[in-house]
């Protein structure tokens, strides 16, 4: 069937600051800043990621800027608090696909809206889904792992970290567009995932390029493709799901901010310059390319444009894979 084409998709007080183009609101920031992050702080790509650009905002405003890590609920009680936040500009979401899109389709009673809670700032970029399956596997390419799947339906497991993820929905995504079946694995640790997959307990997994690229440089497993329209910064030598001829089968979790509804328009606007300024700085955008960032930028209108085709795509993969977590 065809294919529906996503859109793209702590420095001393003391220092001085670097040359700044955006002119700041009177009165903003008057106080610290805050990441709220719907999870856990210390590992995985969205900590990394907001942690670098909080630093590099450091460098560029008066005051500091805050990681406040909100895990529980899938992401939902880190979204919950940042649409109840103040709507002064000091407290922003850093949240991404999964929170905004997956978890409408996921939960009948959703304690926030992604569309009418939020003022959207500013889309940051997309880390990729990259497929990979066992050193065994008699596959090479996506043609031949096509072909093998629907010569042996349902004897292939692919590991996710867990159901409604990135990585299950990406999986999903390739059943539905190939016609082809396999079982689904989910995991609590990510790591575990890896080992089976190793062990060729499971013969294929779904992961973010930053998450299996040590993995796929060390050789213990064997890349297919990036699920993406460009080549990863991470992983230049392996192919694209659009090189091989299915444009459209792109998949991974993009990252955006948000600032609560009602929050004045001068301060979005000027959140929205300054984190462009960021993404256009060589250092800064070299250093969340590093993370696997396929840097987006822009105006509001992208996550809004975004964000409503993608409820709609992430809601078709939730029913067609048979997803309920509530």
């Amino acid at each position: 069937m065809p294919l529906p084409r996503r859109i793209l998709l702590c420095g001393l007080a003391a220092a001085p600051l670097p040359a700044r183009s955006v002119t700041l609101p009177p009165g903003w920031p008057d106080r610290p800043l805050r990441f709220i992050l719907p999870a856990a702080g210390g590992a995985g790509t969205a900590d990394t990621l907001a942690r670098i650009l909080a630093q590099e905002m450091d460098k560029r405003l008066p005051q500091r800027t805050l990681v406040d890590n909100r895990p529980g609920a899938n992401g939902n009680v880190g979204a919950t608090a940042g649409a109840r936040a103040a709507p002064d500009g000091h407290t922003i979401l850093f949240t991404w696909a999964g929170t905004m899109a997956t978890n409408p389709a996921l939960y009948r009673n959703l304690p926030y809206d992604p569309q009418r809670d939020f003022e959207p700032v500013l889309l940051l970029g997309n880390v990729p889904n990259v497929l990979v399956v066992n050193n065994a596997l008699p596959v090479h390419d996506l043609a031949e792992l096509t072909a093998y799947l629907k010569a042996h339906p349902g004897q292939v497991s692919f590991g996710s970290s867990g159901n409604g993820s990135s990585m299950h929905l990406a999986g999903e995504l390739y059943r539905q567009a190939t016609g082809t079946e396999m079982v689904h694995v989910p995991y609590a640790a990510i790591g575990q995932g890896f080992i089976d997959l190793h062990a060729g307990r499971i013969q294929a997994m779904f992961n973010l390029v930053t998450g299996a690229q040590p993995q796929i440089r060390a050789g213990q497993v064997r890349p297919v493709a990036v699920l993406s329209d460009r080549r990863s910064v991470v992983l230049p030598d392996v192919p694209t799901t659009a090189e091989l001829g299915m444009a459209g089968l792109e998949f991974g979790s993009w990252f955006c901010l948000m600032l609560p509804r009602g929050t004045p328009a001068p301060i979005v606007q000027a959140l929205n310059a300054l984190v462009n300024e960021i993404l256009q700085d060589p250092e800064g955008r070299q250093r969340l390319e590093a993370q696997g960032l396929d840097i987006i930028g822009g105006g509001p209108e992208r996550v809004t444009a975004l964000l409503a085709s993608e409820l709609e795509r992430h809601a078709a993969l939730v029913r067609f894979a048979g997803i309920s977590l509530q």
